[in-house]
């Protein structure tokens, strides 16, 4: 479906988003193969916010590289060493090349490609990245030694994989990427107790992604539903919308993908986990999900809403919310402000993309992928 109107142009040009490198690394990954790595430089199209990266021929993109640095924060709040981190980029890198996949063989879902059916967590959970990287953690660290084995023993012990010399190759190339975006110790003390603990991890372009909307809170109640607010009936749109919803008040927290705080596009991609479809991690990256709607007239709940924000632009919006129904738009607004809800009318001068996930009344996502896939 080709959108139409005052959305036409801008679709086109995020069909064709082009990024100049301006960095290049190469780096052996074997004994005759070359990596090389590109990286982009500034917060607006490149750097741990977004930008393009070419590992042995394989460009990541604003989506995978927002996976590569979700999986590093969550090594970095767990104070695991660096070289978990690195098994677990490059266990991503060969499952699913750092993307939230919400299809593979038989029930395999997510950036691990975890399987349902074998205890990984239910499909909702799975597509969720924090969730996924969690749970790969958890099954690394319970193997003996985990640290000192040799490349690829490691990735190999956790994902039982049918092709398992796939991982070593990697593990150069999940360095260098790991690098570009940790920013502790290699090898951090972990909290007292032993438990885990959650840690502030530095970000190295604060507020990516912001909204530049001007607020009204005498429009609307920032954290609270209207009275006689209903959800959505279609099953899919109704839990996104719940879950979006239900995160009012949190903490807005550039990369982070809940449970306890967002950034613009982690509320997206955690709303729509919780109905059990995958979408991409990076705003950039969702104005491409789904299939285009071609006007607000036509706008349903669960439709992410597109705009410029504080660093983007009409051609690469920077700054997404989803419409909740009502005339009333969810977002995680900004580090002062966090998940709020505004009005509608506020957004629509600003709308460039608007996305639908999900269609009503489509059957519900078979275990392995989603009908829109």
């Amino acid at each position: 479906m080709k959108p139409r109107g005052m959305l036409a142009g801008v679709a086109g040009a995020l069909g064709g988003l082009v990024f100049l490198p301006i960095l290049v690394l190469a780096l052996m990954i074997g004994p005759a193969a070359t990596a090389t790595i590109v990286q982009l430089s500034g917060c607006d199209q490149g750097g741990p916010g977004g930008g393009s990266i070419v590992v042995d021929r394989q460009q990541l993109g604003a989506d995978e590289m927002d996976i590569a640095r979700t999986v590093v924060d969550v090594v970095q709040q767990r104070r695991l060493p660096r070289r978990a981190a690195v098994l677990a980029i490059a266990t991503g890198m060969v499952e699913s090349g750092l993307r939230n996949l919400d299809y593979g063989d038989r029930d395999s879902l997510g950036v691990f490609q975890q399987r349902p059916s074998q205890g990984w967590g239910t499909r909702e959970q799975i597509l969720n990245p924090v969730y996924a990287t969690g749970k790969f953690l958890d099954a690394l660290i319970a193997l003996p030694g985990w640290d000192t084995m040799a490349p690829g023993h490691a990735e190999q012990a956790v994902q039982h994989s049918g092709f398992p010399d796939r991982y070593a190759p990697r593990e150069p190339a999940a360095a260098a990427i790991v690098d570009q975006f940790w920013t502790g110790p290699d090898n951090p003390t972990p909290p007292a107790g032993g438990g885990t603990k959650a840690v502030q991890v530095k970000t190295l372009c604060p507020d990516q992604g912001g909204s530049d909307v001007p607020r009204d809170p005498s429009q609307v109640d920032p954290t609270k539903l209207p009275p006689g607010f209903t959800l959505p009936t279609d099953v899919r749109q109704r839990a996104a919308v719940g879950f979006a919803l239900g995160q009012l008040g949190k903490p807005y927290v550039w990369g982070a993908k809940g449970p306890d705080a967002y950034d613009c596009s982690g509320l997206m991609l955690a709303a729509w986990a919780a109905a059990g479809i995958g979408i991409p991690a990076g705003t950039i990256s969702q104005a491409h999900a789904g299939h285009a709607v071609s006007s607000l007239e036509q706008v349903q709940p669960g439709d992410l809403l597109f705009i410029p924000g504080s660093r983007g632009t009409a051609q690469v919006p920077r700054h997404v919310g989803m419409y909740a129904g009502h005339g009333l738009i969810v977002d995680a607004y900004d580090t002062d402000t966090g998940v709020i809800l505004e009005p509608l009318s506020a957004w629509t001068s600003k709308i460039v993309a608007i996305r639908r996930i999900a269609d009503p009344g489509l059957p519900s996502p078979p275990p392995g992928g989603s009908p829109l896939r």
